[in-house]
């Protein structure tokens, strides 16, 4: 092999397995130790975290990153998405009020919803959305990583869910704003739907493609504001997989009305057919060790080459 075509063939393996590090979802580069009843989050935390805004409105919804050039977000947050002009989506951003210096802002292209989306308690309240310029990546703006639809997440199941909503019923956050973190248990179907048929006067049908997390008494949830934004839960390997879009409730923090979200797996045929390359956790390796198994049979093949 000639030194010019072996340059090449270690600069595109060495790159290659790069590039698919820095691209690794679910994977914030701040650690924790570780909305209504949350707490301030640390800056990078959560660095999927987007605030969506309106030119008029200021902050209207959360979302999260999933690709360089798409975020996930709720159907609601855009009553009319054939207008996108008013959009903008600020990623690496932690404080509303505050000074942001991870952050970069993008308008919107294009904003696509499921076919038969008419409002969140009818269900399909999911949105991808599609910026007009690509995120760069970095330790503040990361992507999740998106279930495929086998995936599971049991009830009981520890998560967390973000945004800069309301911190009580039209309470909205003081101050500067800090994005805010609360860890909320998943709450099966059945029982969700039990609790949401204790008042006749406010019966809700928990369908297919919704999941609820929250608390019976009530005192932790999202909130107005949130909408759209990420309920994440942690996986086996570490990495932090999206299980819902913050979608509605009655009122916040209410006993027996726990949060409602979009169920994720049951978006992923809508999500892998949207977005193009997108990878689901559980059909793709995407964490170190699949990047570092790259490396190794890459290494491998060019010591077969040099051996010739």
């Amino acid at each position: 092999m000639s030194p010019t075509l072996l340059f090449c063939a270690v600069f595109c393996c060495v790159t290659g397995v790069l590039v698919s590090y820095a691209q690794e979802c679910g994977r914030p580069t701040v650690v924790e130790n570780r909305i209504v009843g949350g707490v301030d989050a640390i800056d990078g935390a959560w660095p999927w975290q987007v605030d969506i805004q309106t030119v008029t409105a200021g902050h209207i919804c959360g979302g999260s990153i999933i690709s360089e050039s798409w975020v996930l977000s709720a159907a609601h947050c855009f009553p009319n998405p054939s207008d996108v002009s008013s959009y903008i989506i600020y990623a690496g951003r932690y404080q509303l009020n505050g000074f942001n210096p991870h952050q970069s802002t993008h308008r919107v292209s294009r904003v696509v919803i499921p076919s038969g989306y008419s409002e969140p308690h009818n269900g399909k309240d999911l949105a991808l959305v599609q910026l007009s310029t690509p995120v760069t990546w970095s330790d503040y703006i990361r992507p999740v990583c998106l279930p495929a639809s086998g995936t599971l997440f049991p009830s009981g199941t520890q998560c967390y869910v973000t945004g800069w909503g309301n911190i009580r019923d039209d309470v909205p956050l003081q101050g500067v704003g800090t994005l805010q973190e609360v860890q909320v248990p998943i709450i099966s179907q059945s029982s969700c739907q039990e609790m949401y048929q204790t008042n006749p006067t406010e019966q809700v049908d928990i369908l297919y493609d919704m999941i609820c997390a929250g608390f019976q008494k009530g005192g932790k949830d999202s909130c107005q504001g949130d909408s759209g934004g990420p309920l994440v839960c942690p996986m086996i390997n570490g990495s932090w997989v999206q299980a819902g879009v913050v979608s509605f409730g009655l009122g916040c923090a209410h006993t027996n009305r726990p949060g409602v979200y979009a169920r994720v797996t049951s978006f992923s045929s809508f999500i892998s057919n949207t977005v193009p390359g997108i990878r689901l956790y559980g059909r793709a390796n995407q964490n170190w060790c699949g990047s570092a198994a790259m490396l190794i049979s890459c290494l491998s093949s060019l010591l077969i080459l040099l051996q010739r």
